[in-house]
């Protein structure tokens, strides 16, 4: 095991940067440092592209990233065990668990983050800008203080984000990106493949966008945030702040950097709201392919409206959703552009919307009592519940669906199981009929759907997404 003080990582610094400058490559300089709760402080400030800091089981006493420069072909890895016995993140009173300032390509994995109670945030990043940022397979437990209380949240320019395959239950709220007046945009993350469970407020928002200045280093955009393949549940634990949807999105500068961005919610699993929208959604939004179940009985599965920016460009197609009393609502005119296309909706009222939508088409709609005639199993119960459709099922294909307008977005010929579409004859989330080939619907992570494991950066900015 290596240890190290302060004055050597000072040293090890020095020659660190001295070889980058003569061109020596960071593979060749990388190290592994194995770390325990007396010494991981120290190794730290040691840290040089390509290093991996790994903590042995036990409890740390908060951990926090200041300043810590990878680069996009080696990023510093700060990792617990894969398995068995963990490596705790303790919080404490006085400040965020896992705290990060100015910060550039690093990877935090595996850990349990403990909030312990207090009203800390378990991942933190503020201050100096933070950028290509991972934070994957890590487990959040009690940090439901109070429904300020969030599990992971920034509150300060950020872009390139990465937040897999994380665990949060319990949490006043799950993740949190931006701040409440609308300044520290949120700029092209990803949201993929975590399970959120049973929080006092929100699952995950991102908040409104004010004008903002293009950083260096910052994708210029057109950029896509990506929200994918998640399981989001709530239960029905008083909101006393007010209540809130499982997700919500809300809009983009009015102009200049980010006007023209696009939120990508695909692929997730949404279930239970008593008492607001499972999605909510402003600015300029792509939702297809998902399963959304459980609206409450005078609430909306997806609610688009204008809130603290507008509604100004929504394609919702290819969703599976059952329950509540209306399916799809549009409460605002889109002022770029509105399409529903090939949705399957069991609710009160399937869709409804203010103003006339350029595309309301190929949609089948019923209520929620006829749903049992369309899919395998309606059901609200998770573990029980299968909306595949059946083999008897006329309606759930049909003629090819017009999705051209559509074909700039990530994954729009695939369904809910990563699957392809093939010709787009199918309606729903599954492009199927008869036993269900993919995960089961479940309070577990989702299986058997690609991520972006392999690959930590970010997507590429896309070059063009105005509507066709």
């Amino acid at each position: 095991m290596k240890t190290i003080t302060k004055a050597w990582a000072r040293l090890v610094r020095a020659a660190g940067l001295i070889a980058s400058l003569l061109g020596i490559p960071a593979s060749a300089r990388a190290a592994v440092y194995d770390a325990t709760p007396a010494n991981y402080e120290s190794l730290l400030g040691s840290l040089l592209p390509g290093d991996t800091l790994r903590l042995a089981p036990g409890n740390y006493l908060r951990l926090t990233v200041d300043g810590l420069a990878g680069n996009s072909a080696a990023w510093i890895t700060i990792t617990g065990p894969a398995s068995g016995a963990p490596a705790i993140i303790v919080g404490d009173w006085c400040c965020n668990t896992v705290q990060i300032y100015g910060s550039s390509y690093v990877a935090i994995k595996n850990l349990t983050i403990d909030g312990q109670g207090y009203d800390v945030d378990g991942v933190n990043g503020k201050g100096a800008p933070s950028h290509d940022i991972l934070i994957e397979g890590c487990r959040f437990l009690n940090f439901g203080n109070n429904q300020q209380t969030v599990a992971i949240s920034t509150k300060g320019e950020v872009w390139n984000w990465i937040i897999r395959g994380n665990y949060i239950e319990g949490a006043g709220t799950g993740m949190y990106f931006g701040n409440s007046d609308g300044c520290c945009a949120f700029v092209a993350g990803i949201i993929e493949n975590n399970l959120v469970k049973n929080t006092t407020g929100y699952n995950v928002q991102v908040k409104h966008q004010n004008v903002y200045t293009l950083l260096p280093g910052m994708p210029a955009g057109p950029n896509r945030t990506i929200i994918r393949n998640n399981v989001f549940i709530k239960d029905d634990r008083p909101s006393p702040d007010g209540d809130r949807p499982n997700l919500l999105v809300d809009g983009f500068p009015d102009s200049g950097p980010g006007s023209n961005d696009l939120y990508e919610i695909y692929g997730n699993l949404i279930v239970h709201n008593s008492r607001e929208s499972l999605i909510q959604a402003s600015g300029r939004v792509s939702i297809h392919d998902n399963v959304l179940v459980d609206a409450g009985a005078t609430q909306n599965a997806i609610f688009l409206t204008d809130h603290n920016r507008v509604l100004k460009l929504a394609h919702v197609y290819n969703n599976t959703i059952y329950g509540g009393m209306q399916g799809i609502r549009f409460a605002a005119q889109p002022r770029e552009e509105g399409r529903v296309v090939g949705n399957m909706v069991f609710a009160d009222t399937p869709i409804s919307s203010c103003c006339p939508l350029a595309a309301n088409s190929d949609n089948v709609t019923d209520t929620i009592a006829n749903a049992a005639l369309y899919v395998t199993q309606a059901s609200f119960t998770l573990g029980a519940m299968d909306f595949y459709p059946r083999s008897s099922c006329a309606t759930c294909s049909g003629a090819a669906l017009d999705l051209s307008a559509f074909s700039t977005h990530t994954d729009y010929d695939r369904d809910f199981n990563a699957a392809s579409k093939g010709g787009f004859t199918y309606r729903g989330a599954y492009a199927g009929a008869g036993v269900n080939p993919g995960w089961r619907l479940s309070d577990g992570f989702k299986s058997g759907v690609p991520s972006g494991a392999n690959d930590i950066i970010a997507p590429a900015a896309i070059s063009d997404l105005r509507p066709r």
